[in-house]
């Protein structure tokens, strides 16, 4: 078992990840109607940044860490991270599917893995009456936005 080191960001990793948070706000709202979500506009997820850190062993790239929490009914819009994204659930049912992927229901302790080229097609609580969890921890470019929305 490996150890669990704790770490705080640097200022400007932490500034990096509340712009990250912003776009991510922005973008889901400017997105219109979520894909692949039931019924009506789903709820948007809740995205907390937990820790960046730039990559001693990888010149210009950078760790991401973050934790959404999808609401009942809650989804994602169509996105991209330009990012290898490791995504781990921890609490409820989630539903995902990268472009030309199948479309796989997630529980806790399943993972989830997009490419740097993948579009996320679908990414929503497979559940309308309870909340989902899931942890995701991006590798991407320094100063690269954590999301990118695809029109």
């Amino acid at each position: 078992m490996s150890k669990i080191a704790k770490s705080v960001a640097p200022p400007a990793a932490a500034a990096l990840a509340a712009a990250a948070l912003l776009a991510f706000s922005l973008t889901t709202a400017a997105a219109g109607p979520h894909h692949a979500a039931p019924a009506a506009r789903a709820a948007d997820p809740v995205v907390t940044a937990l820790m960046t850190q730039a990559l001693a062993d990888s010149p210009g790239k950078e760790g991401m860490m973050i934790l959404v929490d999808y609401p009942p009914g809650g989804a994602d819009p169509v996105h991209r991270h330009d990012a290898s994204a490791f995504v781990y659930v921890l609490q409820g049912s989630i539903v995902m599917q990268v472009e030309g992927g199948k479309e796989v229901t997630l529980t806790p302790g399943q993972t989830f893995y997009e490419g740097p080229d993948d579009v996320h097609t679908v990414g929503r609580n497979a559940s309308l009456t309870e909340p989902a969890r899931f942890l995701a921890v991006l590798f991407k470019k320094q100063g690269a936005p954590a999301l990118i929305p695809v029109p």
